[in-house]
């Protein structure tokens, strides 16, 4: 009755703690690379060394991954070994998240800035992330109340994203933006989630009770060793996590940049515009935050997979098609990526538990659960993929001539920001800017956006299918084995 009502708290308390911390991870993942361009007007080596630091910090925080989890694992206090991470982690992201969308420096002395925030952010939102999704495996070992906290989780997170990725381009950009001008637009909202986030995670520090059994600190066996030991050992964790880093390269590309300037260039210089594509969008993934523990029930996750697939597919062909068929353009790349995007979330979700379950087979096959080095197994291929999707976004920006557009705005920004520029003069002048954008740069972005994601998605499901063997019935098996021991 305990462990009833237990699980019943902490399908809302871990939940909930999740929403503002998805909604800093949606603004710096999602936005940095638009605020960047549209507010600070680099130059070509400006924007090179940017790129190349967010591709050096996202490594540098992958491999980090690991050992954070590692860190975690030999943590005891009283408070268990998540939580006093999460704390330490949430404060520290907001403060570094901040510090650079306030900032007004640009040229060299931004970048220069840049590379301290990139950097502090990554090590920071590493401790409360792998602690957060270290926790799950901690709060349940019952596999459908598992099933349930991640999928509530996920919910969750969505509802954070989602919210972040409809409100920013609304209040952000166009006519629409607060102060008139993006440079002060940027500067509200990130404070304004900067304080929401810890707030949310109250929830989970104070609300949320782990199985303290499952939490007790494990002797080190000798740091660096430990981690990759655990790597090394459990294939079906390699397996997933090389498919998973595959899929999320192709899912981030559209959120990642290229679909809001895609937007942008195509249909006219409005948050609204990109709001409404990232609301129909998600909407679809609100289905399967609700219904998935349900649906996960009745189809096994690789026939599932298969079927999401053909979705994913119906929905690409439809974004290309909007290119050609410009009467209805818009309304077809709004429900193409509805399709698009159900598949790609269902794929996630699928990934997630798959991750998750490894638990089990690794301490079947090493006699350790080792939760918070697989749970960081999930964040390092989320970042190893951002680094990558940053290297094609910005390789897509120059080869197909964006950055020369994006800089002459950032100027008419810079200029309604200082006064120097009434908003009506500035929205006049960008729209006749964006009037004269070839049709060969913004297909291009809508090749990037459409064909690759595609391409990934289907090679990452044939992976799956062929090399992750804990399917539903051998994951119950694997239980029965460890209960009997």
């Amino acid at each position: 009755m305990n462990e009833e009502k237990t699980l019943k708290k902490n399908l809302w308390m871990f939940p909930l703690g999740t929403v503002g911390r998805d909604m800093v991870y949606n603004l710096v993942t999602n936005f940095l690379l638009t605020y960047i361009l549209f507010t600070k007007g680099l130059s070509a080596p400006q924007l090179g060394a940017i790129t190349a630091i967010m591709v050096a910090a996202r490594v540098f925080d992958a491999l980090n991954d690991p050992i954070m989890g590692n860190i975690i694992e030999m943590t005891h206090t009283k408070w268990g070994k998540f939580k006093p991470w999460l704390l330490i982690g949430i404060v520290l992201t907001s403060g570094v998240v901040s510090m650079v969308f306030c900032s007004d420096l640009k040229g060299w002395d931004f970048v220069i800035l840049f590379g301290v925030f990139y950097f502090a952010y990554s090590i920071a939102y590493t401790m409360h992330d792998i602690s957060y999704w270290g926790m799950v495996p901690a709060l349940s070992s019952d596999a459908s109340a598992r099933d349930q906290i991640t999928s509530r989780a996920t919910l969750f997170a969505g509802i954070g994203g989602t919210s972040a990725s409809i409100l920013i381009p609304m209040l952000t950009t166009g006519a629409t933006a607060i102060g008139g001008s993006a440079n002060v637009a940027y500067k509200v909202v990130a404070v304004a989630i900067s304080i929401l986030s810890p707030l949310f995670l109250c929830f989970t520090l104070f609300g949320a009770s782990e199985r303290r059994e499952t939490v007790k600190p494990q002797k080190s066996s000798g740091g660096l060793k430990k981690v990759f030991n655990t790597l090394i050992h459990n294939d079906q964790l390699r397996w997933i996590a090389i498919i998973f880093l595959i899929q999320q390269v192709g899912n981030g590309l559209v959120i990642g940049g290229v679909g809001s300037t895609y937007i942008y260039f195509t249909y006219g210089y409005e948050g609204g515009l990109y709001s409404l594509f990232t609301t129909v969008g998600m909407s679809a993934t609100a289905f399967l935050m609700v219904f998935y523990p349900a649906i996960s029930k009745r189809i096994p996750r690789k026939k599932l997979m298969n079927i999401m697939a053909v979705i994913s597919v119906a929905g690409y062909v439809m974004m290309v098609a909007s290119a050609v068929i410009p009467s209805i353009g818009f309304m077809l790349l709004v429900v193409g990526y509805m399709l698009s995007n159900f598949g790609q979330y269902c794929y996630y979700l699928v990934m997630m538990i798959s991750i998750i379950n490894t638990v089990e087979y690794n301490e079947l096959k090493t006699g350790s659960r080792d939760e918070a080095i697989i749970a960081s197994v999930r964040p390092f291929m989320t970042k190893m993929a951002s680094a990558l999707i940053v290297m094609i976004t910005t390789g897509s920006y120059m080869l197909f001539g964006v950055t020369k557009i994006t800089n002459q705005i950032s100027d008419f920004e810079s200029a309604a920001a200082s006064g120097l520029l009434s908003e009506a003069d500035k929205l006049t002048n960008i729209s006749f800017l964006l009037s004269n954008v070839e049709a060969g740069q913004s297909f291009g972005l809508l090749m990037c956006m459409t064909v690759l994601p595609c391409a990934l998605m289907l090679i990452s499901n044939a992976m799956y299918q062929k090399k992750y063997t804990l399917d539903e019935a051998e994951y119950e098996r694997i239980l029965k084995e460890l209960e009997k021991r």
